[in-house]
């Protein structure tokens, strides 16, 4: 059904795109991919990108973007100790009173979130080999060059509140759009979920994420859509590079942001088999809205066998309904108990690059 999908899907445009002059990096590599039907190179199947690293750098290891084997190897044996105590039984004899707050990092036994249930990653994310403090290539400190006048914020209505009602909360609470960055662009791993499988066809390349049921869908050698809607995902088109596949997104929905990014955001992405397991992942970021310069990284999915599974977003989802209602008392009693979803937005992206090989 996806492939019959893949083979209708049409869209009216304007011109072709020129090639993009991005900087994102280039593998250097010898591999020779399996073939496609068509000749070009096959990216078909399922991969990971479930790592322990994150985009911005650890400022615990410091600003260098290599890691030597003694640190891999002591972030990897830190991060399977945290999962052992995780995975330790809940006493089914524990209160709530019993049970941490945050049980991030593995700290205690009793957790309200039970560790099973993430799968964050166990292992540092490896180029060519070589552990990596961050996916950030293209700083010197491995953070996002934001500008120094940007205040970031969701973009709601003027007068609608965050908790007002069900359309002014996040989106991935409302199961409209992957948590975090998952789906892309650009591609990051998160909590959980970190699965894709890659469905290709002559004229379409789909990337099917784990995360929420996202499907985004590259047409190839396409023109731009110019029909004015601005979709989730954004409008990917993209070609063939040898054996790598560029693709272009712009035209993201305005409830869609990427750290902060306007409806100015360019992202370009180069896939490169890089190995029989291992596909190579470079991408460049422009907004000069948001961002004092362009800027892009790196990393490698790997090969997993299996399938993606259903997420079944709303199934038994009682979180929004209560979300509401406690906002509801807080009118009420005008007493404010919770931080808002901007609140906790703030906070994540504050702490990110913070938790990377920890």
């Amino acid at each position: 059904m996806l492939r019959a999908i893949l083979l209708a899907a049409a869209c009216v445009a304007l011109a072709l795109p020129a090639l993009a002059a991005d900087q994102a990096p280039r593998p250097v590599t010898a591999y020779k991919a399996p073939r496609a039907g068509d000749g070009h190179a096959s990216l078909e199947g399922v991969w990971t990108n479930a790592a322990i690293t994150r985009l911005e750098r650890n400022p615990r290891h410091g600003a260098t973007l290599a890691l030597s084997d003694a640190q891999v190897n002591a972030i990897e044996a830190r991060t399977r100790a945290q999962i052992a105590l995780g995975d330790r039984p809940t006493d089914p004899n524990a209160t709530v009173l019993d049970l941490p707050a945050d049980c991030s990092g593995g700290r205690g036994t009793d957790c309200n979130y039970n560790s099973a249930w993430t799968d964050p990653g166990h292992v540092v994310m490896r180029v060519a080999g070589q552990g990596r403090n961050g996916f950030i290539t293209s700083t010197a400190d491995g953070r996002v060059p934001m500008r120094g006048d940007f205040v970031g914020s969701r973009r709601l209505p003027a007068g609608v509140g965050v908790n007002d009602n069900p359309e002014s909360r996040a989106l991935g609470e409302r199961c409209l759009l992957s948590f975090g960055y998952s789906p892309g662009p650009v591609m990051l791993p998160g909590l959980y979920n970190n699965t894709y499988q890659f469905v290709q066809t002559r004229d379409h390349v789909a990337i099917v994420v784990e995360m929420v049921h996202d499907t985004r869908i590259v047409r190839l050698n396409a023109r731009r859509r110019a029909d004015g809607v601005r979709a989730w995902l954004g409008d990917s088109i993209g070609w063939w590079e040898g054996d790598t596949l560029v693709v272009e997104t712009v035209g993201f929905h305005p409830l869609q942001t990427f750290r902060g990014a306007s409806e100015h955001l360019k992202v370009t992405e180069r896939f490169t088999p890089v190995g029989p397991g291992r596909l190579h992942y470079g991408f460049w970021v422009e907004d000069a809205s948001v961002f004092s310069a362009p800027w892009g990284g790196e990393y490698e999915f790997q090969r997993i066998a299996g399938q993606v599974y259903e997420y079944a977003c709303h199934e038994g989802n009682y979180g929004l309904a209560n979300i509401l209602s406690g906002a509801r008392e807080e009118e009420r009693t005008g007493v404010r108990t919770a931080p808002t979803n901007v609140d906790q937005r703030a906070a994540q992206e504050g702490e990110e690059g913070e938790d990377g090989g920890s």
